[in-house]
């Protein structure tokens, strides 16, 4: 093996991660949804979801199985929503194309929905001991300061030229050992070690190598020019609410935001809400709730909800269904619409 990949597989051994509960396991089922639901995601936050889904859908064969509207609900709160769709997708071309098991080579996994090379290298190496890279923004940032990589990541020719650093740089022997740890060991670095911010250069295994640290500008790295654009949007929350309690709510749209999920009638101004409140025969008076902000990563959401009661035989001539303050945990809803309902307004 490289020295590098010596060192980072030596580091892992003692000082890595060893205790979450996707770790230790070569269930490739098990590993594939950790890394899905992990992509921009705080280990954290996966915890509760990833234990939850397991006990609804143990195997990939249970996930293939489960309805949409049991996928998204498992989803919500998580995120990144396209990530559930996908998932879904997955498992149910497991079931057609690999009759249930996942492939082995990251060109196979790489062919399933969601799965994108990255992601493919840590199946295969954690799995099946394949000897396959991985690029997250850890990694990314680990490799580029290490190797004082200062090509601009915005562009896709860097980005390959990255990737064929970071397979030079893999394991060559004893790879049913090898590199599970070194992947680990690799993803342990950029959580707990190679921050972005204020990096524990002296705990680093590698540091008497990494250029970045030479220098004395780790933070310089990775370096990436391209920005992402902004936007701002208003978003009125229609809030039907019957004597006992039932919300009307409707499935969103896709594509677009919340594609998939349960939300409540949503209007680009409060005239407009108005209007297809009173469209439909709502004459109660409506209760203004506090606005507040959701964010995005692309886009801020300004959302205002309004609460108008209605009628117990009160029904939109519009595609939804009423749901009951008991029914709200098992329906997927995006995350700010769950917190709204759960405290009122």
């Amino acid at each position: 093996m490289s020295r590098f990949s010596e060192q980072i597989v030596a580091w892992q051994t003692v000082h890595g991660r060893h205790h979450l509960p996707w770790q230790n396991t070569q269930d490739a089922y098990r590993v594939w949804l950790s890394e899905i639901m992990l992509q921009q995601t705080q280990v954290s936050t996966v915890l509760g979801y990833y234990e939850r889904f397991l006990q609804r859908c143990p195997t990939v064969a249970d996930l293939a199985a489960a309805s949409d509207e049991e996928v998204m609900a498992l989803w919500s709160g998580l995120g990144y929503y396209s990530r559930a769709r996908n998932l879904h997708r997955c498992a149910k071309e497991v079931m057609e194309r690999f009759g249930g098991a996942f492939p082995h080579t990251v060109e196979e996994l790489s062919s399933l929905p969601g799965i994108g090379r990255s992601t493919a290298g840590a199946i295969a190496s954690f799995c099946f001991a394949q000897r396959a890279a991985i690029l997250d923004a850890n990694v990314k940032r680990v490799l580029t300061r290490v190797l004082g990589f200062d090509d601009d990541l915005a562009s896709s020719a860097a980005e390959k030229k990255l990737w064929a650093l970071a397979e030079d740089l893999l394991p060559t022997t004893d790879l049913a050992r090898n590199m599970p740890r070194y992947t680990q060991g690799m993803m342990d670095m950029g959580a707990t070690i190679c921050t972005a911010k204020k990096p524990s250069c002296l705990l680093c295994p590698v540091h008497g190598d990494c250029v970045a640290h030479r220098q004395g500008q780790p933070e310089r790295y990775p370096v990436k020019t391209k920005k992402l654009k902004r936007s701002a949007a208003s978003w009125w929350l229609l809030c039907w609410q019957r004597p006992d309690g039932a919300i009307w709510l409707e499935k969103r749209p896709a594509p677009g935001i919340w594609a998939g999920l349960f939300c409540m009638p949503v209007c680009d101004s409060e005239e407009a809400l108005l209007q297809l409140s009173a469209r439909y025969g709502a004459t109660s008076a409506p209760v203004h709730g506090a606005a507040f902000l959701h964010v995005l990563t692309h886009k801020d959401l300004h959302l205002h909800p309004v609460r108008v009661p209605i009628a117990a035989d009160f029904v939109p001539a519009q595609s939804g269904q009423w749901v009951l303050p008991a029914q709200w945990p098992d329906v997927g809803l995006p995350a700010p619409v769950r917190s709204l309902l759960q405290r009122g307004f």
